[in-house]
C-alpha cells in the first residue's frame, strides 16, 4: 500500500535532516512551531502528512479538520499525543520510530541506577554548597543486587544487557515475552507477584495503556523488598506519584530516578515536593535528549514517509522500510512484496462475497480461513477482505487503515481461522446473515501472482480458477446451456463488450462473465439470479 504524500508539515522542531531527506525526494516540507490550536485546525487542510515531536496534540478534532491527510509520523517512540482511534476511523496512517530513542533511553535510565546506588547527585550538590559529606553520601555496589526490568521490549533488553555487566542479576517481566525469550538476553521471566518481593530496583520501559496506568502504587510498593530503588524513564503515570512519594518518605523505598511526569512540566504540588525530596534524581524527560538519537529518529521517520510515498521514485521508496506503523499491523504486511498478491486475492473474494449476499449490513457475519503451509502467518488478510466487502458501501474512506474500525461501527463480526492439512495455499471466505443467508467463496495465488476464484458454495471453477479483477458479471441458474445462452444474448444487446466466460458447478451452476467495461444495467433472465 502506498500514499500520496506531496505537502507534509512540521509542527514541532525537528533536526534538519528530517526536512532535507524529505525534500531531496520531491516532497514540500513546510515548518511552522508550536502553533494554537486554530491555527494547527486551519493549516492541517493543506497537508498530505504531519510530522509532530511530543508537543503538538493531534486530536480527533485535527483529524476532523484534515481533509487530505494520510499520514502523522511521531519522530520518537510514544504516541500519546495523538488519537490513535480517530486517526483509525479516518484512515490515516500513524507511524513512529521505535527504534530511534532506544539507546539513548536506555543509557539515560543506567546513569540513572548508577546515579542511585552512588548517591552522585545528592553529594554533588552537597559539595558545590561547600560541604564535605562523605559518610553521609555512603551508597551500595551493584554488584549482586536485583534489577527487575518492567517490559522487555528494545529500551528494557537493553538496559538489561548492560546492567548484566555491573554483575546484576535480571529479573523481568513482558506479557508479550515468552520465558525462552527473554533466556535470549540473560533475563528470567516472572509473575509480577513473584518479582516485587526480590528487586533491589524496579524500572518501568512500558507504554502506557489503561494496564500500565498506576502499575506501581501503593500496593505493589508493599509487597516490594524494603528500600527497593524505582527508576522511570518510560511515561509518567505508570508510577503512581503519590503513592512513591509516601513510600519514600516512610522508608519503604529506599529512592527514585524520575525522567516522566503525569505532568510536564510538573505543577501539582505532590509531584514537586517528590521531586524535591533528597532521596529522588529528577530530569526533565532526557530520554531521548541527545544529539544522536534526535537525529536519528528525524532520519527514520522521513525515511518511512519516502517508503509509503506513491509519488516517489520506485528506488527511492524500496530503499527504505517502514518500521514504525501504530495503527494497522496490515499495512507493514502489505509492504514486504510476497504479500501483495494475497491481498489483492482477499479483496477480490471479499468484492465477490459482499455480491452474494446483496452487500454486508448489520448482523454480517464474515469468517476468513487460511489453509496451506505458510498461510499461518496471514493473519491480516480479514482486512484485506473487509475492504473488498466495504467497497462502495461506506461514507467514509475506505482502506486498509480504518477497515476493521468501519466493519465494527457497522455491527459487521470478523473470525479468522486457519487450516493446516490443505496441500493448496489458499483463502476461503465464508458470509452469513442470521440463519437464513450463507454463502462461501475460495481462491488461491497462482505462479503468475494473479488472483483466482476456485469455488463459489459448492461449485468448482475447475483446476484454471477464474481470474479475479474489475467487471465480472455473476450469475447462479440451473440449466448452464439454455441460462448461458440467454445471459449473454441478453448481455450482448445491451452493448456489453465481452471478455470472456467461465462455469462453476455444484448443486447450483454459477456463470462469470468478464466484460471489457463496467456494465451496471439488470438483466432479467428466467432461471437466473443475478448477483
Amino acid at each position: 500500500m502506498s500514499v500520496s504524500i506531496r505537502n507534509v508539515l512540521i509542527s514541532d522542531a525537528v533536526d534538519s535532516a528530517c526536512v532535507e531527506l524529505l525534500q531531496s525526494h520531491g516532497i514540500n516540507v513546510t515548518c511552522k512551531y508550536k502553533m494554537p490550536k486554530e491555527q494547527l485546525l486551519q493549516e492541517i487542510k493543506n497537508y498530505d502528512g504531519l510530522i509532530v515531536r511530543s508537543d503538538t496534540k493531534v486530536t480527533a478534532e485535527v483529524f476532523a479538520a484534515a481533509t487530505s491527510l494520510r499520514v502523522v509520523g511521531r519522530a520518537g517512540t510514544g504516541v500519546d499525543n495523538i488519537d490513535i482511534d480517530a486517526a483509525t476511523r479516518k484512515g490515516v496512517i500513524v507511524l513512529n520510530t521505535p527504534g530511534g530513542n532506544s539507546v539513548s533511553a536506555c543509557e539515560l535510565t543506567c546513569a540513572l541506577i548508577s546515579t542511585l546506588a552512588r548517591n552522585v547527585a545528592q553529594a554533588c550538590q552537597s559539595l558545590k554548597e561547600g560541604r564535605w559529606d562523605r559518610k553521609l553520601y555512603t551508597g551500595s555496589e551493584l554488584s549482586g543486587k536485583t534489577l527487575a526490568v518492567l517490559g522487555l521490549g528494545r529500551i528494557g533488553r537493553e538496559v538489561a544487557t548492560r546492567m548484566q555487566s555491573y554483575g546484576m542479576k535480571t529479573i523481568g517481566f513482558d506479557p508479550m515475552v515468552s520465558a525462552e525469550g527473554a533466556k535470549q538476553f540473560n533475563v528470567e521471566k516472572m509473575e509480577l507477584d513473584e518479582i516485587w518481593p526480590l528487586a533491589d530496583y524496579i524500572t518501568v520501559h512500558t507504554p502506557l495503556i489503561p494496564q500500565t496506568r498506576n502499575l506501581i502504587n501503593e500496593t505493589t510498593l508493599n509487597k516490594c523488598k524494603r528500600g527497593v530503588k524505582v527508576i522511570n524513564v518510560a511515561r509518567g503515570g505508570i508510577v503512581d506519584e503519590a503513592a512513591l512519594l509516601d513510600a519514600i518518605k516512610d522508608g519503604r523505598c529506599g529512592g527514585a530516578a524520575l525522567d516522566v511526569f503525569v505532568e510536564e512540566p510538573p505543577k501539582s504540588a505532590v509531584t514537586l515536593e517528590l521531586i524535591r525530596h533528597p532521596a529522588v534524581v529528577a530530569t526533565p524527560h532526557l530520554g531521548a535528549s541527545t544529539n544522536e538519537a534526535q537525529q536519528r529518529v528525524a532520519v527514520e521517520i522521513a525515511e518511512e514517509f519516502v517508503a509509503l510515498a506513491a509519488n516517489c521514485p520506485a528506488e527511492a521508496r524500496a530503499r527504505y522500510a517502514v518500521t514504525g506503523v501504530v495503527n494497522a499491523p496490515v499495512l507493514a504486511a502489505a509492504m514486504i512484496q510476497v504479500n501483495t498478491p494475497w491481498i489483492a486475492l482477499a479483496k477480490e473474494l471479499g468484492k465477490v462475497a459482499a455480491k452474494m449476499i446483496q452487500g454486508a449490513v448489520p448482523g454480517t457475519n464474515i469468517c476468513i480461513k487460511t489453509s496451506g503451509a505458510g498461510m499461518e502467518s496471514r493473519k491480516f488478510l480479514s482486512t484485506s477482505v473487509l475492504v473488498g466487502m466495504l467497497t462502495g458501501h461506506t461514507k467514509n474512506g475506505l482502506n486498509l487503515i480504518n477497515a476493521p474500525a468501519l466493519a465494527k461501527e457497522a455491527g459487521i463480526t470478523v473470525s479468522q481461522i486457519h487450516d493446516g492439512h490443505s496441500d493448496i495455499p489458499s483463502v476461503t471466505v465464508t458470509v452469513s446473515q442470521g440463519k437464513s443467508v450463507s454463502h462461501s467463496v475460495q481462491g488461491t495465488v497462482k505462479a503468475d501472482e494473479l488472483p483466482y476464484m476456485l469455488k463459489i458454495d459448492d461449485a468448482n471453477f475447475g483446476p484454471a480458477g477464474l481470474l479475479l479483477g474489475n467487471n465480472i458479471q455473476l450469475f447462479q441458474c440451473q440449466d448452464c446451456t439454455a441460462n448461458l445462452t440467454a445471459i449473454i444474448t441478453q448481455l450482448a444487446t445491451r452493448g456489453a463488450n465481452i471478455v470472456n466466460v467461465a462455469t462453476a458447478t455444484g448443486k447450483n451452476v454459477w456463470v462469470a462473465v468478464r466484460t471489457a467495461d463496467e456494465f451496471t444495467d439488470n438483466i432479467s433472465v428466467p432461471g437466473v439470479v443475478a448477483f
